[in-house]
């Protein structure tokens, strides 16, 4: 069983890596923004499971630091580019990015925090097979990038089935929680059986936070 502190203590940890970030000041334009989405405080749940899984697979959960990273970055990205698609004015009692500034300064710095994600991948530890990391990581990115698609072709719809709607839900949601966890246990050094398994915790974990959170916007 994993005791709250430590996921608390995770959090804070990944609250830290993202304060001494060191994106680069100029431009501003570029950077500003980024700064600007990563300080609105987010329940940092993502970043703080590949350290979990890290940790369950028998490594020190700090050796996962930069795929949380990278998984906390992509997040992000995909939040500058949800709200633009969802003409969204705020985010976290903020104003979104594309409202605060303008929409190519939102498109180009969400294009940037994609960059910026990678290039945290690479600094994972040398024991790490990056080539199978950077395949998770952009598979998984492919996938949100498609639930998306279909979450936005089933607003024109009436007739959406089940079996539909859990596609899209892991796809938009499900898929980056499965990177979360399987970057962990590829941190790790852990065989692709875990892989797998940490994988199959993703999607189950992933359509369950979205079919609860669906469920909170039809009730609430």
């Amino acid at each position: 069983m994993i005791h709250l502190k430590f996921i608390k203590s995770y959090a804070s940890l990944i609250e830290k890596e993202l304060e001494n970030l060191g994106l680069p000041d100029k431009p501003s334009t570029l950077y500003d923004p980024q700064r600007y989405i990563l300080v609105g405080k987010g329940r940092r749940v993502r970043p703080v499971l590949p350290l979990l899984a890290c940790g369950l697979c028998g490594a020190k959960p700090e050796k996962a630091i930069h795929a949380g990273l990278a998984v906390e970055l992509i997040h992000n990205f995909t939040l500058i580019h949800d709200d633009i698609m969802d003409q969204a004015g705020s985010r976290r009692g903020n104003e979104t990015v594309h409202k605060k500034w303008d929409l190519s300064t939102a498109i180009l710095s969400g294009d940037g925090m994609f960059v910026q994600a990678c290039l945290q991948l690479q600094k994972m530890p040398d024991h790490v097979n990056l080539k199978r990391a950077n395949e998770i990581f952009l598979n998984g990115i492919n996938h949100v990038c498609e639930g998306q698609a279909l979450d936005m072709e089933f607003e024109e719809r009436r007739d959406v089935q089940t079996d539909e709607y859990l596609e899209m839900i892991g796809g938009k949601t499900a898929a980056l929680i499965s990177v979360s966890l399987m970057l962990g246990a590829i941190a790790a050094g852990a065989d692709e059986e875990k892989v797998d398994l940490l994988d199959h915790l993703g999607q189950s974990l992933g359509l369950a936070f979205q079919i609860q959170d669906d469920l909170l916007d039809v009730v609430a």
